[in-house]
């Protein structure tokens, strides 16, 4: 971990801080210190006040802020989403990047990111397959769960329901149940 990320750490856990805690903490300057303040400060991570430093609260829960509904993300079913003018969003679930997509809100989307359901591990939104409209909703409804493989998905779907379909027919299918009039739950 990098002086800077440590120090994001110590303002979770304590609040605030002065920079002079900071360089005795480190063994560092405070000219030092006062560099890898600036550069949170200029990220956006961290406010300066005479006197104290603490985390910049409103730029943390926006980062982890459903871009299409505003709900609070789980890493669990949470869609990341790069552009190619490197920018970052996040969709709460799959559904949500579906909605994303049909309303054009991101625009330049270069590589997009999520978790097999079963395993937590890595995905590419394009390749996986999804179970839209089971009974189980893990967040917004129709759901929209994402497996790495149509196997893991199938077995899925004979226990709790739903379709079972890659990214064009889990989109086409979340659209077509929108427009149906689903009823539209949101766990918070």
């Amino acid at each position: 971990m990098d002086r800077k990320e440590e120090i994001i750490e110590i303002l979770k856990r304590e609040g605030t801080n002065t920079a002079k805690r900071l360089a005795d903490y480190f063994n560092v300057s405070l000219m030092t210190i006062y560099r890898d303040l600036k550069e949170l400060e200029d990220e956006g991570k961290i406010i300066r006040k005479h006197g104290y430093i603490k985390l910049n609260e409103k730029k943390e829960r926006e980062e982890d802020r459903c871009s299409f509904c505003g709900k609070q993300t789980d890493k669990r079913v949470e869609v990341t989403i790069y552009t190619t003018k490197g920018e970052k969003y996040k969709a709460c679930c799959a559904h949500c990047h579906f909605m994303i997509l049909k309303n054009n809100k991101i625009e330049e989307i270069d590589i997009v990111m999520l978790q097999d359901f079963i395993t937590g591990n890595p995905i590419n939104f394009y390749s996986a397959w999804f179970v839209v409209g089971s009974s189980a909703n893990p967040c917004c409804q129709p759901s929209a769960i994402a497996f790495g493989s149509k196997e893991d998905a199938e077995r899925f779907s004979k226990g709790f329901g739903g379709t079972v379909g890659d990214f064009k027919t889990a989109y086409e299918t979340t659209i077509k149940l929108m427009k149906a009039g689903q009823k539209v739950k949101l766990s918070i």
